[in-house]
């Protein structure tokens, strides 16, 4: 397949990436301004609307644990292309989705094919980069594909309000078919025949096992899991927070979306910045400061005002993201550089690990803490403590950074 594609540049191979790596998110939040719509044409309430996230991440997560393995024993190309593939046809279905059950369908559908582009885009950055320079680049990465969450209501606001909430899956079926062909074109094979495993279930089952008994791994995954999930009770909450708390209408997504997304960019770049200049435990702990201290502000001002407002309802989740985003790379990279050889499979259960918590909070945490502000700001603080303890626990299990990992 080498001579049906070009080399991209340096420059276009993050682009590349990053594009990858959003249409994944981008189809999580896309829908979020049309869900009083939707639950009328569907006939259902908000609770089963909320559904159509937890079953995407769900789906999405169960997957997570085959794209890796799958991309360590087939090559990273053709799984990514697949998975983008198969992400077009599932969008065609949600659009033509009648009742609730079709919609969970197609969007579990949806969920089994969107990890491709971010798991295995993890693993082909590994193949390509390493050292600081690994950290740079999915710095870079995590800068762009994080505008995916801050455009994506917006569009779907703009789509969804004009020609109904079925055209937003059209949209996100064309966006993967144009991500489909750039692939096709420019996406070069990382993950050479020599080095590739062999794919076999009992094994890989039991490669799994032995990454979940190494205490290193599991703390430092779940430190990552936690600290998403303090922006993500927000993200699957969105509806509710944007419209009833904040009393915005259904094209204001983005002052929501667009403060978390500029706190996280800025997070990322930042981590970029001390790339090859600090410790990996000095970036953790600079980023677990921030978080908490937004984290308490948020607490305290949801407590003490009498109705939420925006902008200083946001400006604290803005802040957090930025505390998110500063530790992930570092903690990502922490993760895959423990097993070098099986990168695809760690960034698989890394990957399962994140979203099985982020469909707990969609379908579970989201509807009860959403009911009022204060619960939002509590929960994810909680979650933030959650992701302190469990980095506490991997530096006690013996994490240690080599002199090639010296990231931000």
């Amino acid at each position: 397949m080498s001579s049906t594609h070009t080399e991209p540049s340096r420059a276009g191979f993050v682009l590349l990436l990053a594009g990858l790596a959003m249409f994944g998110p981008f189809s999580i939040d896309t829908v979020f301004p049309m869900f009083p719509q939707m639950q009328s044409a569907l006939h259902v309430g908000p609770v089963q609307m909320q559904q159509t996230i937890s079953v995407y991440l769900l789906a999405y997560a169960l997957m997570s644990l085959l794209h890796g393995p799958l991309s360590d024993a087939l090559g990273r190309r053709s799984v990514v292309m697949a998975g983008v593939a198969v992400f077009v046809l599932a969008s065609i279905g949600c659009a033509l989705s009648t009742s609730i059950w079709q919609l969970l369908f197609f969007r579990a559908l949806q969920g089994v094919s969107a990890g491709s582009g971010l798991i295995v885009g993890r693993a082909i950055i590994r193949d390509r980069f390493h050292g600081p320079e690994a950290q740079r680049v999915m710095s870079r990465i995590t800068m762009v594909f994080g505008v995916a969450p801050a455009i994506a209501p917006i569009i779907g606001g703009i789509i969804g309000t004009r020609f109904g909430w079925e055209a937003i899956f059209w949209f996100l079926a064309v966006f993967a078919l144009v991500l489909l062909a750039t692939c096709w074109r420019w996406l070069p094979e990382t993950h050479p025949k020599e080095a590739r495993l062999p794919l076999e279930p009992i094994p890989l089952f039991s490669r799994y096992l032995d990454m979940l008994r190494n205490p290193r791994f599991v703390w430092l995954c779940l430190s990552g899991s936690f600290n998403f999930s303090a922006l993500f009770i927000y993200i699957a909450s969105a509806p509710a927070f944007v419209l009833t708390h904040l009393k915005l209408g259904a094209t204001d997504f983005g002052y929501f979306f667009v403060p978390a997304i500029m706190g996280m960019m800025t997070g990322a770049y930042l981590s970029g910045r001390r790339a090859g200049r600090h410790t990996p435990e000095s970036n953790v702990k600079l980023a677990y400061a921030v978080m908490l201290l937004a984290g308490l502000g948020n607490v305290v001002y949801c407590l003490l005002a009498p109705a939420v407002a925006w902008p200083w309802a946001v400006i604290p989740i803005m802040i957090n993201g930025a505390g998110i985003s500063l530790a992930f790379p570092t903690l990502t990279l922490l993760v895959l550089d423990i097993y070098p050889q099986e990168r695809g499979t760690a960034s698989s259960l890394q990957a399962f690990i994140q979203l099985t918590f982020s469909a707990i909070v969609a379908g579970a945490i989201s509807p009860w803490l959403s009911l009022r502000p204060s619960g939002l700001a509590m929960g994810a603080v909680a979650a933030s403590l959650l992701g302190l303890v469990a980095w506490k626990l991997a530096q006690r299990a013996g994490v240690k950074s080599s002199p090639e990992m010296m990231v931000g």
